[in-house]
């Protein structure tokens, strides 16, 4: 059940990426972040934030449920708050490190994200992840979650890395719960 939940979950944000990103005008993915598909103040902040992004965060949660591994339960968690706090709590426009209360809580969020995906992986018991050992993920991450946390014109394409990595650890930690 967990690995059919975290390929549907992992193939639907994909696809509401790719779908908002074409559809934003101006968006491109190596420098604009995920979030900014549902910046405040564009016609796809509500679509983004309901359509795509509180789905997310939800099913993500729900793998909580039927997880059996701590890793896996762990790391649908921290996914899931990521994703919910970013409904509730869109972006500034260009998602800025310092920015607006709702900013600060966005970012924390993200910050749950990262950090905890880190840490959930870091602690899994599968001795590799991606083909890599699970400590070369987690440096793989940290490096990504310093580089996104400033504004950089391959801030996106090192997010979507990220977001990458997390979702493909998602899917393998399922695989084996």
């Amino acid at each position: 059940m967990t690995l059919i939940l975290s390929v549907l979950i992992s193939a639907y944000l994909l696809a509401g990426i790719i779908y908002f990103g074409f559809k934003k005008q101006g968006n491109n993915p190596l420098r604009h972040t995920i979030s900014e598909l549902g910046e405040i103040g564009t016609p796809f902040t509500k679509p983004v934030r309901y359509g795509l992004f509180l789905p997310v965060g939800i099913l993500l949660l729900g793998i909580t449920a039927f997880a059996t591994s701590p890793s896996l339960h762990g790391l649908s968690a921290c996914l899931g708050i990521g994703y919910a706090v970013a409904a509730f709590f869109p972006c500034d426009v260009g998602s800025p490190s310092i920015g607006s209360g709702r900013q600060q809580i966005h970012n924390l969020g993200g910050a749950v994200e990262y950090a905890g995906g880190i840490y959930f992986i870091l602690q899994s018991s599968t001795p590799t992840l991606l083909w890599m050992d699970t400590k070369i993920v987690g440096y793989i991450l940290m490096a990504c979650f310093v580089l996104i946390s400033f504004q950089s014109p391959i801030r996106g394409g090192v997010q979507r890395i990220a977001e990458a990595i997390l979702f493909s650890s998602l899917i393998q930690l399922a695989a084996i719960d």
